[in-house]
């Protein structure tokens, strides 16, 4: 199957005519990921500023920190007018159109040729009988020059953290009763929060790593914070989903994975991973599901 991700090509001036509102330019500049194969981030609880104030935004910056939605609705372009191509040719009008953009749907995917942070790593048949992974959907929560981390979605435990004695995850046993998904083999505690559709508090506390737009993870360093938080009702504790354990891979290892056929890539949008959902059964079938359709919108 042809793969979607957008790149640039002879299309991308007319993709532009077709989507005239995604003209601004996206700013090169990106946040630093200062994390390891252990995923945990440089910041202590007692960085968390559960009071802080939004500040307001530009244009730009809101283009900038939703830049896989504004991807996404290049592809969309990009697909309408392949599809143009092959049943009309494109004309000078057509060309010259300022038409509105696709509108991306609630839950959409397109496959990407590259990991990257955010992405999914969904498992091929060539993974079939490898018990861990098999038909696995794996968030990507970092990815560096070196060493790249993820936690799989789909393998809840049916136990919750308190039947487990995950201790680390359960600050002042705030989340005893909340379900645990095993993320890996590699040990540690991960927890995913979003996607937020609150008045922004996790984002603002600083605390929490964010992986795509309202979507962010914390570790066994930062669920004190979280606890305080879910106390003070500026998050709900059903908007957390916990991992005992997760993946690592050395960068060039995963990319050698990549190519040699086991995961497929995909990016997505934060409502198909649904970190408050235990539902998972099957997510695996779902993202194939939306990459299948060939389009986002």
């Amino acid at each position: 199957m042809e793969a979607s991700c957008f790149s640039p090509s002879k299309y991308f001036s007319k993709i532009l005519y077709l989507a005239p509102s995604l003209k601004p330019k996206l700013s090169k500049q990106k946040r630093r990921i200062g994390l390891g194969l252990t995923g945990a981030p440089s910041s202590s609880i007692t960085c968390c500023s559960v009071g802080g104030k939004s500040t307001g935004e530009s244009a730009d910056s809101i283009i900038q920190s939703d830049w896989r939605s504004f991807r996404a609705r290049l592809v969309a372009s990009e697909h309408v007018l392949n599809h143009t191509s092959l049943t009309t040719p494109l004309s000078a009008e057509l060309a010259n159109q300022t038409l509105p953009p696709p509108k991306l749907r609630h839950k959409w995917a397109h496959s990407l040729h590259e990991p990257e942070k955010g992405c999914l790593l969904v498992a091929t048949d060539k993974l079939d009988g490898v018990h861990i992974f098999e038909r696995t959907v794996i968030l990507l929560l970092s990815m560096g020059p070196l060493s790249a981390m993820g936690v799989i979605l789909n393998r809840p435990s049916l136990m919750s953290i308190k039947e487990t004695r995950s201790v680390i995850l359960d600050a002042a046993s705030t989340f005893s009763n909340q379900p645990l998904f095993f993320g890996g083999p590699l040990k540690d505690g991960i927890f995913l929060v979003g996607p937020e559709e609150n008045d922004g508090a996790i984002g603002k506390s600083g605390v929490f790593e964010e992986v795509m737009k309202g979507l962010y993870y914390g570790t066994k360093e930062s669920v004190g914070c979280a606890s305080e938080m879910v106390k003070r009702d500026m998050v709900g504790i059903q908007e957390f989903r916990f991992f005992d354990g997760y993946c690592g891979w050395a960068t060039d290892k995963l990319r050698e994975e990549v190519r040699a056929g086991f995961w497929r890539v995909v990016a997505c949008s934060p409502s198909v991973i649904g970190a408050a959902s235990t539902e998972q059964g099957g997510l695996w079938e779902e993202v194939l599901g939306l990459v299948g359709e060939s389009k986002v919108w």
